[in-house]
């Protein structure tokens, strides 16, 4: 038998079903018209930033890319300005690369200045770890200093012959921390910038001409006067020497054992050894032809025989 439902209750439970609905519905409308209002205020939120940002961010970004377009432009009057004075190739990439990594980064900062980025402190904190990097590789810096110094005043070259720190050689190569040297033995010898820079070097051939210094001895028992004829004969008789200006030979000294004459004929600096061991060579032989004594060292011992 099927029992129907009570006219109280059935009213009752439509009563509650639409109660909930209507609450469901305020409550779903409220919270739309929430969200539509978050919504919109983030959007106008959005737009004004994007209207006071988006116009600095377009102007740095402007001023990045025409910054970067103009350090192109003066880095080639640079390096043609390099080229003009004849810099070295060495010095010439370095001081470009130099000069190109400072430039961008004064642009990095300029522009994150202009977006707002606080850039006192990024320089702070730049600066800091420089000073530690720098005092860390202090020695490194005296031998890039000393590098920068030789390469631009230029006291030698590449090809160059110099005395320098106890060595005498070829300049191979001038780096920016060392230089490197091939001894006249054919040794490689690599010397720190910084030593060459602040000591003394000596640059053997870097003149046109040089005067070649040479010593001779002969006996006191020897004529003098045909010993600066033979002398002058041989210095004639050399096409190496040079006629202007004129050798010297003269009488330098009297020592122990011997009468000393001092040759000085000037030369080409190519032609200094060839005429160096060519006059030691030509000299003794015209001794030995004219009979004229090269002493050694000598001393006369006097006996005295004490009477008894």
């Amino acid at each position: 038998m099927r029992h129907e439902p009570h006219p109280t209750r059935w009213f009752i439970n439509q009563y509650e079903t639409t109660t909930l609905m209507l609450i469901l519905s305020y409550e779903v409308n409220n919270i739309m018209e929430e969200s539509s209002e978050k919504i919109e205020h983030y959007v106008t939120l959005i737009g004004d930033m994007a209207v006071q940002w988006g116009g600095k961010l377009l102007m740095a970004l402007l001023v990045f890319f025409i910054g970067l377009w103009l350090i192109k432009k003066v880095l080639k009057m640079f390096e043609k300005g390099m080229k003009k004075k004849k810099v070295e190739v060495t010095l010439h990439k370095f001081l470009l690369s130099i000069v190109s990594i400072i430039a961008k980064a004064i642009l990095v900062i300029v522009f994150a200045s202009m977006v707002g980025v606080e850039t006192a402190s990024l320089i702070a904190v730049l600066g800091a770890a420089g000073l530690a990097i720098g005092l860390a590789l202090q020695g490194s810096l005296a031998n890039f200093a000393g590098g920068i110094l030789i390469l631009l005043f230029k006291p030698f070259k590449a090809d160059d012959v110099i005395e320098a720190q106890g060595f005498v050689g070829v300049v191979v190569e001038i780096q920016i921390f060392n230089t490197i040297l091939r001894t006249l033995d054919n040794q490689r010898v690599i010397i720190p910038n910084a030593l060459l820079s602040n000591g003394c070097v000596k640059n053997i051939f870097v003149e046109e001409t040089r005067r070649v210094d040479l010593t001779f001895g002969i006996s006191y028992q020897d004529d003098i006067a045909k010993v600066k004829g033979i002398l002058a004969s041989i210095v004639d008789a050399n096409e190496m020497i040079l006629k202007d200006p004129g050798a010297d030979i003269f009488v330098s000294a009297h020592a122990d054992s011997s009468i000393n004459f001092l040759v000085r004929p000037w030369v080409k600096s190519e032609n200094y050894w060839p005429v160096y061991f060519g006059m030691m060579e030509e000299v003794k032989l015209a001794f030995d032809r004219e009979n004229v004594t090269i002493p050694f060292p000598q001393r006369d011992v006097h006996l005295i025989q004490a009477s008894a």
